[in-house]
């Protein structure tokens, strides 16, 4: 289950520590890493698999690794790599559990279409009509199952269908089908519909109709501390007031408990190879169909385009659909407080793979699900086994010169940008005594420091010179680095031609400062006005009246941050997708 409200865990993965946590220094020393614990290679696959894993591992610093892969008719290979216990240096087995996040999503949509196959509902029918109580406002049209399966309800991505405020609601905002717009929220409406038409919670049902048929005996239909002695230990960002780092410090993570079944699904690499492998048979298992073949064809129609999975992805029934190399496969990932999973699916080559780590720092482990898929698949294809996929520096630009330069405050400060390399580093004008700091590539024109405590609040983000459009059948050329925000602190370069002087209205006052949410899906989030506009954390605030903005820049976009108890001036409350922070002012 993603976490995608406006806070450092969503835009960076960091997340809330919490007194007396075990520390996992960052990165291992390289003792640690030599002495990692790996499963003994059988094959030539095998050893290009785990060869590949133990140096992705320490680069992505993942503590541990479970993995499960499988072809169409038997399980290929269960293994562990790494700690699922740091502390005591306990190895990644088997039976350790890993919350396996929103893959649960395809979990839900086999029991709506069971359902469906059993005439309890209409996929295309209002939700509505089955769950009349749900607090949900359509006003811009019905939705339906379809589009809850879909993500294309228009409702916002909360992290619950029930808040605090019992007068709350889930506004659409858009038309349903016009948009993809990832929502756990309605994955959490398709669990409490299967229940409502089952006749049995969530939990029970899931077991009876999948689990068991599967025989999927070791996977938790919730997360509940009761079994938390069966879990792998979860890791995340030992700071949660900072952007968090490939290398940077990590701590055990609290438990949660967790019945939604947009994510609240625990499992084994031998259940999800079990898993793995009744998709690849289109539903079909040992033990009868657990989805018709009409049924599984829905689920993995691509159905709307969903960029943000991969450029090629489309979205089917709680599963994206794609290609690779040529090939459909059905793919996903997961992403917990402190669990990153990946499911790929090759419904041509009869190859699938799951992986899970035990922490969450942004990154999923795709790679490592797609390069064993195609190992696989070569080796059935009795091919030449490809060679392992570059493992990428966080701190490798390939274009660090656009970024070097110095650049000026309105008030005379200046941040000064040197490239070496591939490397930029940053050094504070009015502190030469410091050493620069290395930054980390996020993507696109943003960047993060990889020093803690120092530029570490907020993204560094350079801005362009805007410039004509090329001439047709012309390249598109560079446009220069010409301006850079370090949150509400913004410098120029030499360069820059464009408005200095911006209108920021007066009552963003109001919002501005830090605020922290308990939940252990919120952590702490900063508003601060930049270039005349409020932002959170990164992310555009645009203002829709009575202390409610809209998240974003997409004119459609349900989501929402609303600010509330207005004392003395200042809003002591932040809703953001309905998760509720309060103001803290503690330097």
């Amino acid at each position: 289950m993603p976490a995608r409200i406006v806070s450092r865990r969503s835009f960076l993965a960091t997340s809330a520590a919490t007194a007396g946590v075990s520390l996992l220094p960052s990165p291992f020393s390289s003792e640690a890493w030599a002495d990692l614990p790996m499963p003994s290679a059988t094959g030539a696959l095998e050893n290009n698999l785990d060869t590949y894993i133990a140096a992705y591992m320490p680069a992505m610093n993942a503590p541990g690794l479970t993995l499960g892969l499988t072809t169409a008719d038997a399980t290929r290979r269960v293994a562990g790599y790494g700690y699922a216990d740091v502390d005591q240096r306990i190895a990644v087995g088997p039976d350790h559990l890993f919350e396996i996040g929103s893959i649960s999503k395809s979990f839900a949509a086999l029991a709506i279409l069971q359902l469906h196959e059993e005439g309890k509902l209409d996929l295309h029918a209002p939700v509505l009509e089955y769950l009349p109580d749900l607090p949900i406002a359509s006003e811009f049209g019905p939705i339906t199952i379809h589009h809850l399966l879909t993500h294309t309800s228009g409702l916002p991505d909360n992290g619950s269908v029930f808040g605090a405020d019992p007068a709350a609601r889930l506004v659409q905002g858009f038309a349903p089908g016009d948009h993809f717009h990832y929502c756990n929220a309605g994955f959490d409406i398709l669990g409490l519909l299967a229940a409502h038409l089952d006749g049995r919670p969530w939990r029970v049902l899931v077991a009876e109709r999948i689990f068991r048929p599967l025989g999927m005996t070791q996977t938790r239909p919730v997360i509940t501390t009761a079994d938390r002695d069966r879990y792998a230990i979860g890791y995340e960002a030992f700071w949660d007031d900072q952007y968090y780092p490939r290398q940077g410090r990590l701590a055990s993570a609290p438990t949660i408990v967790m019945d939604a079944a947009s994510g609240c699904i625990a499992s084994t690499p031998g259940d999800m190879a079990r898993y793995a492998r009744m998709l690849l048979n289109r539903g079909a298992s040992p033990s009868g169909r657990i989805v018709s073949e009409p049924s599984f064809a829905l689920m993995s129609t691509p159905w709307i385009k969903a960029a943000e999975f991969s450029p090629t992805s489309s979205y089917g029934y709680g599963i994206a659909v794609d290609t690779l190399d040529g090939h459909k496969i059905l793919r996903h990932t997961g992403g917990m407080v402190a669990f990153a999973s990946s499911i790929h699916v090759d419904l041509d080559g009869g190859v699938a793979c799951f992986a899970s780590i035990n922490a969450m720092q942004g990154y999923r482990p795709t790679a490592v699900t797609e390069y064993a898929v195609r190992l696989l698949r070569a080796e059935r294809e009795s091919k030449p086994l490809p060679a392992p996929p570059d493992i990428p520096d966080a701190r490798d630009i390939d274009n660090a010169a656009d970024y070097a330069g110095t650049f000026t405050s309105a008030d005379g400060r200046t941040l000064t940008f040197t490239a070496q390399g591939k490397r930029l580093s940053l050094l504070d004008g009015h502190d030469s005594t410091q050493t620069p700091v290395v930054l980390q590539h996020r993507g696109g024109d943003r960047f993060i420091s990889t020093h803690p405590g120092r530029f570490a609040a907020y993204a560094i983000v350079f801005g362009r010179k805007a410039s004509p459009a090329p001439a047709e059948g012309s390249a598109k050329p560079a446009k220069p680095v010409v301006e850079v925000s370090y949150g509400p602190d913004w410098y120029t370069a030499p360069g820059y031609d464009g408005p200095r002087n911006f209108n920021t209205p007066a009552d963003y006052n109001i919002y501005t400062g830090r605020y922290h949410s308990d939940s252990a899906w919120g952590g702490d989030t900063s508003i601060y006005p930049l270039k005349g506009r409020l932002f959170a954390d990164g992310s555009p605030l645009t203002p829709l009246g009575n202390h409610l903005f809209r998240i974003g820049d997409e004119e459609w976009n349900p989501n929402v941050a609303e600010f509330y108890n207005i004392f003395q001036g200042q809003a002591r409350g932040l809703r953001v997708i309905g998760l509720d922070f309060f103001r803290v002012d503690v330097g």
